[in-house]
């Protein structure tokens, strides 16, 4: 992960970053909303009053976990799409996988971003940092439907929520390696291909 620190518990100067670890771990141990302030305070190793000094609530330590998840989504988002190089098919298939392999790699992330019922106009730094991950996802469709004739071109935020929708929903159904998900006789990454050509075929204007 992004910032792991070489063991848990608080150390001087990193109360904040030692509380969100915390947290992390237990929203991977509980989900989000199976743990409080006080048990991540005591994992931390400090006492109950000490995370009110950072955070005001629950609700404030979740949404900087969200932040720092929506900020290594988008990062990672970013990298696989590489601006569409070198083949804007080629780039769309990695923008893909990565998506799933986020979910797989970082599932305490993935569920606070998308499971804790966080608004994201509650804090401007969470909204920044989600709003970044959809513009890879928007980036990408705008450059998929630059290749179709000019007469045949959805509107590309349509595309991009239906891309979106479909590589959420295999990424929260398949792809994470938890025993309450369901099996496939494939790869996660193979459902979204073959969902993905039959989606991109639909998009292209048949020879009359």
């Amino acid at each position: 992960m992004s910032w792991k620190q070489g063991g848990r518990g608080y150390h001087h100067g990193n109360l904040r970053e030692a509380l969100m670890r915390a947290a992390l771990d237990l929203i991977a141990e509980k989900g989000p909303s199976g743990f409080t302030v006080a048990e991540a305070a005591r994992s931390a190793g400090v006492s109950p009053a000490a995370p009110y000094r950072h955070f005001r609530d629950r609700d404030e330590l979740m949404i900087d976990v969200a932040q720092q998840g929506f900020e290594l989504f988008a990062e990672t988002l970013e990298t696989a799409w590489n601006r569409g190089k070198p083949d804007v098919r080629v780039a769309f298939e990695r923008l893909g996988r990565a998506y799933l392999g986020f979910a797989r790699s970082e599932p305490a992330y993935f569920a606070t971003m998308f499971e804790a019922g966080l608004s994201h106009g509650a804090s401007p730094g969470l909204r920044e940092a989600a709003d970044r991950a959809y513009g890879v996802l928007r980036e990408a469709s705008e450059a998929l439907v630059a290749e179709l004739p000019a007469t045949r071109r959805p509107p590309a935020s349509m595309v991009s929520y239906h891309i979106w929708a479909m590589s959420h929903g295999i990424a929260s159904l398949f792809a994470r390696n938890d025993e309450g998900r369901r099996k496939l006789p494939m790869a996660p990454e193979e459902l979204l291909e073959a969902g993905m050509l039959i989606y991109l075929d639909g998009l292209t204007p048949k020879a009359d």
